[in-house]
């Protein structure tokens, strides 16, 4: 069983910064495209960034030049570096990714997997 836990949501003032780590465990698994969404309070979730294996990543236009996603394949770790906050930032923060599992004796599966959600509020 794999799981996915982000950390580092908190409240910040418009102009700081917030690092957001999305932390994959379990046994024998690997992690294909990894994602962050966000979700604003009353509004369907978006996408905010992607990465890839070999770290080709991908921004959505609201946070290109303010935002930095990066993986840390050794520890299994996506991380979201966000910086000059805006208040319009606010909301829970999800990582998602596309993981395979293998068990001896049994067909690798590839499945999808979403983390519980971190929440970052950017207020002055």
């Amino acid at each position: 069983q794999v799981q996915l836990a982000e950390s580092g949501g908190g409240l910040v003032q418009p102009g700081q910064s917030l690092r957001l780590s999305c932390a994959a465990s379990g046994r024998n698994f690997r992690m294909h495209v990894v994602a962050w969404y966000r979700q604003h309070p009353g509004k369907q979730r978006e996408l905010v960034s992607t990465i890839t294996n070999d770290h080709v990543t991908r921004y959505a236009d609201s946070v290109t030049g303010r935002f930095t996603i990066s993986r840390d394949n050794d520890k299994n770790t996506v991380y979201l570096q966000m910086n000059s906050l805006k208040p319009e930032d606010t909301g829970v923060y999800y990582c998602h990714a596309r993981i395979t599992t293998a068990v001896v004796g049994f067909p690798s599966e590839t499945s999808d997997y979403w983390g519980q959600g971190t929440q970052v509020t950017v207020s002055s």
